[in-house]
């Protein structure tokens, strides 16, 4: 079974120096029917004016994934991770039993856009754990973040799996999901078939007792999503 998220459908908060849509209820934007699926609980993509961001506050039991579209992101956090983030970087904070960060855009003259994803914990506690790295251009499939850090990932503390998805006009690939697992595609940009359905910019797809679906770039453009593995 394959369902839509439409984009036009998501939450939506605008605070000025904050746009952003909510995939999942999040903050002021509650729908019982959207609370996460299986263990991703947010996907909120989030433009940030220059200069502004989200100034010192806590987190606990979450694994909090960024992935920055455009600009950049000044991070700080309780740790001591001090860092700047490019368009294309991930970050992974896992805040285990407690960490305070701050987020601000980067530039006094250039928006900021990004997405932050959570994903809920196999485990409470534990100590919090910092990860960046730019995973790279290839088209296909990338893993950014598994169980056991394999290939190079970030080690996230939930049996899930996250890839970079980009795709060339044209382009078709086979996504690695079997019946047994659950799946979320996000599409950023471009233009997707999922088999035969067509998803557009800012929509999901979960995908429940799906065999191997295939996606192809059915647009001009290049296609970047986000596919997620879920138990």
């Amino acid at each position: 079974m394959i369902t839509l998220r439409p984009a036009n459908e998501r939450g939506h908060a605008s605070h000025g120096w904050l746009d952003s849509f909510h995939s999942f209820s999040f903050a002021e934007y509650y729908d019982p029917n959207h609370m996460g699926f299986s263990t991703l609980r947010v996907i909120n993509d989030d433009t940030v004016a220059p200069g502004a961001g989200f100034a010192p506050h806590g987190h606990r039991d979450m694994e909090i994934l960024s992935y920055v579209l455009s600009g950049s992101i000044r991070h700080q956090d309780s740790e001591g991770n001090i860092a700047t983030l490019p368009a294309g970087e991930f970050q992974l904070m896992s805040a285990g039993k407690g960490i305070r960060h701050s987020e601000y855009n980067g530039s006094r003259t250039e928006a900021l856009r990004f997405l932050q994803i959570w994903i809920i914990p196999a485990t409470l506690g534990g100590e919090p754990g910092y990860q960046q790295k730019h995973f790279g251009s290839r088209e296909g499939l990338t893993l950014i973040a598994s169980p056991d850090g394999r290939d190079g990932s970030f080690t996230v503390r939930q049996d899930a799996r996250v890839y970079q998805l980009l795709l060339a006009p044209g382009q078709s690939i086979v996504l690695p999901l079997s019946a047994a697992r659950k799946g979320y595609l996000h599409l950023v940009e471009g233009a997707l078939s999922l088999e035969a359905m067509e998803m557009s910019p800012g929509d999901g797809a979960k995908l429940e007792r799906v065999n191997s679906p295939k996606v192809t770039n059915a647009g001009k453009e290049p296609v970047r999503a986000l596919l997620f593995e879920l138990p």
